[in-house]
């Protein structure tokens, strides 16, 4: 079974579970083939998959930073500059950042954990949880499927080429994954 394949058979699970570990490159890539077209995804499901994914992911990482607290960021020492960070962001800026920590790169993490550590109460979380991944899930979204006009418009017929812009776009995406954890090591 291909990539392709794959994708047209899992499209909407295989983004619902990227969507609640991580996040960007896949829905940057799903929104890019719902424009393509021919592997049956499509934007608004698209969108809905990663809104439910991000938000059930930082719901349960809230969850887990919560209950475990402290002792669960410390025993993750890579993460303390940034556990660090997010703490003096979170006492100074509260509610930006609860509805936009998804946009900032090299936090998006750790984020959710260090709000349920700081101990904000779980109602006021779900409640701005909900508009933050939805704003999130809309704009990369929307992000990925212009990407796939854009192509369209220079190379013409997108769908001819989607299997080496997929290749070429889960390239980039497995390579910043593993940047990024590459980062989180030192």
């Amino acid at each position: 079974m291909d990539l392709q394949q794959l994708i047209s058979d899992y499209g909407y699970l295989a983004l619902f579970i990227g969507t609640y570990l991580e996040g960007e490159t896949i829905l940057l890539i799903a929104g890019f083939l719902a424009h393509a077209g021919g592997l049956g995804l499509e934007l608004p499901y698209v969108i809905l998959s990663a809104f439910l994914g991000t938000f059930a992911g930082d719901q349960t990482f809230f969850y887990i930073g919560r209950f475990k607290g402290i002792s669960f960021l410390e025993k993750r020492p890579h993460w303390h500059s940034k556990t660090d960070k997010v703490f003096h962001m979170l006492h100074r800026h509260q509610l930006p950042v609860i509805l936009g920590f998804r946009f900032i790169y090299g936090i998006r993490n750790v984020t959710p954990f260090v709000i349920g550590a700081s101990r904000l109460s779980p109602l006021k979380f779900f409640i701005l949880n909900f508009p933050g991944a939805l704003i999130w899930a809309v704009s990369f979204g929307l992000i990925g499927y212009q990407f796939g006009d854009i192509a369209e418009r220079v190379m013409g017929d997108v769908a001819q080429y989607q299997g080496y812009v997929l290749m070429a776009l889960v390239g980039v995406g497995v390579f910043l994954f593993w940047r990024s954890g590459q980062k989180q090591e030192k």
